[in-house]
């Protein structure tokens, strides 16, 4: 056997059959760190450093266990269930198996999306993200090791993803793990899992299908129900997976239809498609989608996967709008016509004989779609919005008063109140007081005697507002540029910017839109970066000012003191864990490869970052909650947050936990309470404004860094809540931390009220419970990493 110019030549051997698999390159930009491709329990000891300080929290939204034939099993006071599990740990079984569902939903998309990608334009296709990103993904470096090159090299990484997942779902079987810290362990690792995956996904998306990169200056994209132009034949998307909408944008554009046709979607799918095509439109989040189907205007739907309504085929069928299908994730009971003409399957849907069809080939989308909106739009014309003006007196002429509505309705709105109002006096007006916190759920209609079509009574009458329902979203930017970084690492690190608020949940709550858009306002207002993506983008895009301007019209879209920063759908969450990564690798220049609780030490201690997810949580945020949680980032989540389950929350009186490494004394020193929980819940915005606020204070914070961050936080608490916030002397290390304004009124509170001693000729602080603060100092929480990097042990 020689080598000849690159090829093997075999001499004389017959029958053999050589397989030659991936070459591996092993490429040394960085040595490699402690946890490569971290196994289930390699991150266990940082896990229990975090579970040892921010306490797991269960709120039990039942008492008992039913998983397995044994049960169901009463668990309440202090009883166990056949297998020996006691109620706490099986309430954090359960959040492992949330944070499983939604992990592998964001997997599974980027499995999707890879193999569809590598199939159209092979595996050898680089990974290019602009001139100004040279970390292109900081949470495979962090975690997995590799710099990935090409879409191919993606694959790897989401092996790794699900096999770590199958290791996790195991332990929930029953018979399994009996302690709670354990599984939430398993939650954290989960979560990590999450943004790796979403990070996949993203980049694959970004550099097949040309999205913007980085750019901060990405296009506005109109916004909102009002958008829909009932005029045009109107394609409705539906989901989350971006291939079938690309090839619908694809197959107008080729066909000289791009004007005639109006494509609109919901959810990330709409966030996604117009960051393909910015003449896309954005109608909203889940809680449109019923509103957009009983409208009528949508000529065909198309659904992908993930956050779509389970009754979506049944409300189209209703409708007369056929449904096409595109994922085996929601195949909706329809024929598989994947492999059929699609001139029958189109004469099919049209002449309503199917309701709809499955059609697996995204490819062949675009056609259908397309063609099927056309033929109906010219059939059956343009259609009146909801019912008639006579449909809707008959519908509210039908009420009886029972109230069944009321106690159904997630909220308790008065609809029996409406409803009287406009059967005894025709006047519709409460209807349009009840339509801004309604969530068309569709609960108050499945309870109702005399099958009132409460959701169209609601829409109808509220017509003019839900069609003002407009505004202006960025499209999503993708990643965070390098040279971002380098401009705000310091003055975030250092504390003069006070912090990047992250709004990453799904609003479907009462006065979610206008409560989110006061919140973040309030922060953009104040200097904050804040960086937002998928639902959370679309609504804050719907909240105006008295000029009719949206956010995104307000500030810019740059990664720095007041920017509004809209980086993509939900797997674009990775961008946001992933700025924090290269802030600690950019500006502070540690190492990424496999280097994770160093790098979640730092940002714990350093970077004053926090998640908002104002409204309804799904699975997937809690994975993508949980993942920034294990990367030391508070989340805050509300309303109706004791649903959520679980939260973590530290105890500021336990003294004992609150300490880090001096590396200049290389001894342990007591710290502030900073932030002082992980994930916690917030009721009222108000609430969420001031706790926000706080949580972005950190042990490294500087002098002014404090000083600026207790000044907002402060401030906050007497707008919003009229009065100091009772925690304020917690975060104070010496006299330089006060607001100048009320440095005197703060130092005699300190005095009279906590004990400390004032030297007030000089004002300033001569002791209290935390030492002064040394400028130099570098926290850490990790002994394994002091020691790995210097050699040197802790003296404790």
């Amino acid at each position: 056997m020689d080598l000849r110019e690159g090829f093997i030549v075999l001499d004389d051997m017959r029958n053999v059959t050589i397989r030659i698999g991936k070459i591996v390159e092993e490429d040394e930009w960085e040595p490699m760190g402690p946890t490569p491709r971290p196994h289930i329990l390699d991150l266990r000891y940082w896990d229990q450093k975090l579970l040892e300080r921010y306490e797991p929290f269960y709120a039990p939204m039942q008492d008992f266990c039913n998983l397995c034939t044994m049960g169901p099993c009463e668990l309440s006071h202090n009883k166990e269930g056949a297998c020996g599990l006691d109620l706490k740990t099986q309430k954090a079984r359960l959040v492992v198996l949330a944070c499983l569902i939604g992990a592998s939903s964001h997997t599974a998309h980027a499995r999707h999306l890879v193999h569809y990608l590598i199939e159209k334009f092979g595996p050898d296709y680089p990974i290019d993200l602009g001139s100004n990103v040279n970390i292109e993904a900081p949470n495979i470096r962090l975690v997995f090791g590799i710099r990935p090159k090409t879409i191919g090299d993606l694959e790897q990484v989401l092996d790794y993803v699900e096999q770590e997942l199958v290791r996790v779902l195991h332990t929930t079987h029953t018979g399994q793990e009996e302690s709670y810290l354990d599984y939430e362990s398993k939650a954290l690792h989960v979560g990590m899992l999450d943004h790796v995956a979403m990070e996949v996904a993203d980049i694959a998306q970004i550099v097949a299908f040309n999205y913007p990169k980085g750019d901060p200056d990405a296009p506005l994209i109109e916004t909102g129900f009002g958008v829909l132009d009932p005029n045009k034949p109107v394609i409705l998307v539906i989901g989350h997976n971006i291939l079938p909408a690309r090839n619908i944008v694809d197959y107008l554009e080729e066909h000289g239809l791009e004007d005639v046709v109006e494509v609109a979607g919901l959810c990330c799918t709409a966030i996604d498609t117009t960051r393909y095509d910015p003449k896309a439109k954005i109608v909203g989040t889940l809680s449109f989608e019923l509103r957009a189907i009983r409208s009528g205007i949508p000529d065909v739907v198309v659904t992908d996967e993930q956050c779509i309504r389970a009754d979506t085929l049944r409300e189209c069928s209703k409708m007369g709008i056929p449904v096409v299908a595109t994922s085996e994730a929601s195949a909706r009971g329809l024929l598989d016509r994947t492999h059929e003409n699609p001139d029958v399957i189109i004469e099919d849907l049209v002449s309503g004989k199917a309701k709809g069809v499955l059609i697996k080939d995204p490819d062949k989308v675009g056609e259908i779609a397309v063609r099927v909106a056309l033929e109906i739009r010219k059939r059956r014309g343009k259609k009146e919005l909801f019912m008639s003006e006579e449909e809707l007196k008959a519908e509210v002429q039908k009420c009886t008063g029972c109230a069944r509505c009321v106690f159904s309705c997630p909220h308790n709105l008065r609809i029996d109140v409406a409803m009287q109002h406009a059967k005894k006096n025709g006047d519709f007006s409460k209807f349009k007081e009840i339509e801004p916190s309604c969530i068309a759920c569709g609960r108050c209609e499945q309870s109702c005697p005399k099958g009132i079509r409460i959701v169209d009574v609601i829409m109808k009458s509220s017509l003019d507002q839900l069609k003002a329902k407009t505004g202006k979203s960025r499209a999503g930017r993708g990643p965070i540029q390098d040279v971002e970084i380098r401009k705000v690492g310091q003055p975030i690190v250092m504390g003069t910017i006070p912090g990047v608020i992250a709004p990453i949940g799904c609003p479907n709550y009462p006065r979610a839109r206008e409560e989110l858009g006061q919140i973040i306002e309030e922060f953009l207002k104040r200097r904050y970066i804040v960086v937002t993506s998928g639902c959370h983008a679309m609504d804050l895009g719907m909240y105006k000012d008295e000029e009719g301007r949206s956010l995104y019209e307000k500030y810019p879209g740059v990664f720095d003191a007041g920017g509004l920063v809209n980086v993509g759908s939900c797997v674009a969450n990775s961008h946001i864990s992933g700025a924090a990564i290269k802030i600690a690798a950019i500006f502070a220049q540690r190492p990424l490869r496999g280097n994770y609780a160093e790098i979640a030490d730092y940002i714990l201690n350093r970077i004053g970052a926090v998640g908002l997810a104002w409204g309804a949580y799904s699975q997937k945020a809690a994975s993508i909650a949980t993942g920034f949680n294990r990367l030391g980032i508070p989340a805050v989540v509300g309303p109706h947050s004791a649903k959520y389950r679980r939260a973590y929350i530290g105890k500021f009186w336990k003294k004992e936990k609150w300490w880090v490494y001096d590396i200049k004394s290389r001894k342990k020193m007591p710290v502030e309470p900073a932030p002082d929980a992980l994930l916690v819940c917030a009721e009222t915005k108000e609430e969420a404004i001031v706790q926000l606020a706080r949580l972005c204070i950190r042990p490294a914070d500087t002098y002014l860094g404090r000083q600026i961050k207790l000044t907002h936080y402060i401030e906050l608490s007497q707008k919003y809540l009229g009065c100091l916030p009772d925690d304020w002397h917690l975060y104070v290390r010496t006299e330089a931390d006060l607001p100048v304004k009320m440095r005197d009124q703060l130092l005699k509170i300190l005095e009279d009220e906590h004990g400390w001693k004032i030297d007030w000729k000089n004002k300033k602080i001569l002791e209290g419970p935390i030492r002064p603060y040394d400028a130099g100092f570098n926290p850490t929480l990790v002994e394994h990493v002091y020691e790995k990097y210097t050699g040197e042990k802790i003296v404790r």
